[in-house]
């Protein structure tokens, strides 16, 4: 019995630790300071991805993905996968050219992981190498 609970201890600490980031975000526009779309996250093969499920304020009616280089280019952007195949690493999800800027079509290195002192505030990280920028999203309840 012991192990039973000790076993179903461990799968609700790891799915806890995946529906943490998991769920929709608001993203906000580095410029502006606006709310700019709501992406969802979710899990699939134990890996994260995401994808844009509504933009906020778009300048034109259904916006395609015109700078992007991969299999992305000329797609909507709503709908689109912008954050592909995550792995956990301790408390946070990364992968290799694993998030698209739509806006400049680039593809970077991304690390996310739930802030420490608000569980509804996600910090999303893009890199190349020791170069990053770091946006805060805010969950959608």
């Amino acid at each position: 019995m012991k192990k039973v609970n000790l076993l179903l201890l461990f799968i609700a600490f790891f799915l806890l630790g995946n529906a943490q980031v998991t769920g929709k975000w608001k993203t906000i526009d580095d410029e502006t300071g606006k709310p700019k779309s709501i992406v969802e996250i979710y899990e699939k093969d134990g890996k994260i991805y995401g994808k844009i499920v509504k933009l906020l304020n778009p300048t034109e009616a259904d916006p395609k993905c015109t700078k992007c280089t991969d299999y992305r280019k000329g797609q909507k952007i709503t709908g689109m996968h912008i954050i592909t195949g995550l792995k956990k690493s301790g408390s946070e999800f990364e992968g290799d050219n694993a998030i698209l800027d739509p806006e400049s079509g680039k593809i970077y290195d991304c690390k996310i992981w739930i802030d420490e002192d608000n569980k509804d505030k996600l910090n999303v990280r893009g890199y190349i190498g020791f170069l990053f920028r770091t946006q805060y999203w805010y969950r959608v309840k």
